[in-house]
């Protein structure tokens, strides 16, 4: 094993905890099946946890309408979000605290109970309630599951699995909706639930049987970090729900979203100060003073609202511009796919190769900025081929930068913080996501307000009338307009939407020159074993 001290571990002193037996010696090496039998269970987790943020988007409008909840529709989105992201830093710290193996497993089936509990729903506070549920263990899953890669896998060829990971990302992006369309269409929505149940049992049986960790021995109890966690919920649940509730259910400067925002930043100045005097902080201040977690964590954070703003709005994009339903603009996402999985195992693999990572990131947050300024130049006439190129541009820069974030930062930290350092890179760029979407939307809104409101005599003349609610303005009503002002919709769709993109490039230029300044420590060629 290695015995050069990491960035981030106080030279000349050794971690320990204060009556701890001695470190047990370390178990043998996993062969290679072993460790890809791990891997595959491990993938079906973290596939599980992010399909479910994306594949009840298409089914919504057949089960709110099922339920006769639309009011409520919102909440099985955010129910979700909200919850896997406060709970993400938790299970990074307790993982840390008592090991993994049974924290993931305690996971996947808290996972699977949610989603029995939405597949049973008869009312649309049953179906939060199970997302709800399913959003507490998904959060583990994603967290979990990194860590333990880096619990078994070295470093050094951790980046080929790593891209394998950013792929899973991708595909979830694009399967969700798909799978959840056509469920709808074709089945029932119920089965997004459903098939969460035999997957998610198999998955547990692999852990149990295939994955083996290290034993942490403490014979003193790990204080958790009560304090810590509930301020942390709270500031970052005011945090995803300003984030989508202002300028949608509420206005921005509504009463609501003005409590939650002086709700947020109480929240969160009282948890920097509980962790700064905590034994055993959730997200520990002193991760920030190491350079590589904060620059990581910041491009992170980049990454995260600019890919899920590009994203948000571009499946409705095409099937208003193009006229097509809910799973023809899934497919139509599939480039973006094979960009992700060209550049994500491509570079994972050059990673083992050579050890060389630093650049990837830079380079694909550059990669990203050119497919936003790209997204910027679609007006309504944009041939289809040319939009697909674009989504590819995306889908390549997203596999050079997302999951080398990942690594960096884990390689970064000593093997005792992995499961924390992880757990808040992930949480910071769930919050990306959700601002993301939020700026999108609300830059968006407001610019097709405006458009849709410069065209009303044009439309009256045209002899239809133009719908003044944007909330009405779906793919299937816009469809059902005249010729002459179905057409002045789609341009003026496009015509607020795509400048938009524009708005994130620079946030992406910033983000690559930060990551400029990231230290390229050596990977290591051994699994570093839990420091007792």
């Amino acid at each position: 094993m290695s015995t050069t001290p990491k960035a981030g571990t106080p030279t000349g002193s050794t971690p320990a905890v204060s009556g701890a037996a001695p470190a047990p010696a370390d178990p043998p090496k996993l062969g290679a099946k072993q460790v890809n039998l791990i891997f595959a269970a491990l993938l079906v987790a973290m596939l599980l946890s992010a399909l479910d943020q994306t594949i009840l988007g298409t089914a919504l409008p057949t089960i709110v309408g099922e339920l006769d909840g639309v009011n409520h529709m919102l909440w099985v989105a955010t129910a979700y979000i909200l919850a896997s992201t406060v709970v993400m830093p938790v299970y990074g710290k307790v993982g840390d605290l008592i090991g993994r193996k049974s924290l993931f497993v305690i996971a996947l089936s808290i996972f699977v109970f949610g989603s029995v509990v939405g597949g049973f729903a008869t009312s649309m506070e049953w179906l939060i309630a199970g997302r709800a549920v399913q959003g507490l263990g998904g959060g583990g899953l994603m967290i979990l599951s990194q860590a333990i890669i880096a619990d078994v896998i070295p470093a050094r060829q951790r980046g080929k699995y790593m891209g394998f990971v950013g792929v899973v990302f991708g595909l979830a992006s694009v399967a969700g909706p798909l799978l959840g369309g056509l469920f709808t269409d074709v089945l029932s929505w119920r089965l997004a639930f459903w098939i969460n149940v035999p997957l998610g049992i198999a998955a547990i049986v692999a852990a149990v049987v295939f994955i083996k960790l290290p034993k942490i021995e403490n014979l003193v109890r790990p204080k958790i970090d009560v304090a810590g966690m509930v301020t942390l919920a709270i500031a970052a649940s005011g945090l995803v729900l300003t984030a989508s509730w202002g300028g949608t259910e509420y206005d921005w400067n509504s009463p609501v979203i003005i409590g939650l925002i002086v709700v947020t930043v109480i929240a969160a100045v009282a948890f920097v100060l509980i962790e700064r005097r905590s034994s055993e902080p959730v997200i520990p201040m002193s991760l920030f003073a190491n350079r590589n977690f904060t620059l990581t964590t910041l491009g992170g954070l980049a990454i995260g609202i600019s890919m899920f703003g590009a994203l948000g709005y571009m499946p409705t994009f095409l099937q208003i511009v193009n006229s097509v339903n809910a799973t023809e603009s899934g497919f139509m996402l599939l480039p973006m796919l094979a960009g992700l999985m060209i550049t994500g195992i491509g570079g994972g693999f050059l990673i083992s190769k050579t050890g060389r990572y630093k650049w990837m990131p830079i380079a694909g947050t550059i990669v990203v900025a050119v497919a936003l300024v790209l997204f910027s130049t679609m007006r309504a006439d944009t041939p289809l081929w040319l939009i697909l190129g674009y989504l590819t541009v995306l889908g390549l820069g997203i596999g050079l930068a997302m999951q080398v974030l990942v690594l960096i930062v884990q390689n970064s930290v000593p093997h005792k913080m992995v499961g924390t350092a992880t757990a808040g890179n992930n949480f910071f760029r769930e919050i990306g996501a959700s601002l993301g979407s939020a700026i999108v939307g609300s830059l968006f809104v407001a610019r097709l307000t405006e458009q849709l409101s410069s065209l009303g005599s044009s439309a009256g003349a045209a002899g239809g009338a133009v719908p003044t609610d944007t909330n009405a303005l779906t793919p299937a009503a816009i469809n059902a307009l005249p010729p002459e002002v179905h057409t002045m919709i789609v341009e003026a769709y496009s015509n607020a939407l795509s400048p938009v993109y524009l708005y994130l490039v620079p946030l992406m230029l910033v983000a690559a020159v930060l990551l400029c300044f990231v230290k390229e420590i050596p990977l290591e060629t051994t699994v570093v074993q839990q420091e007792h």
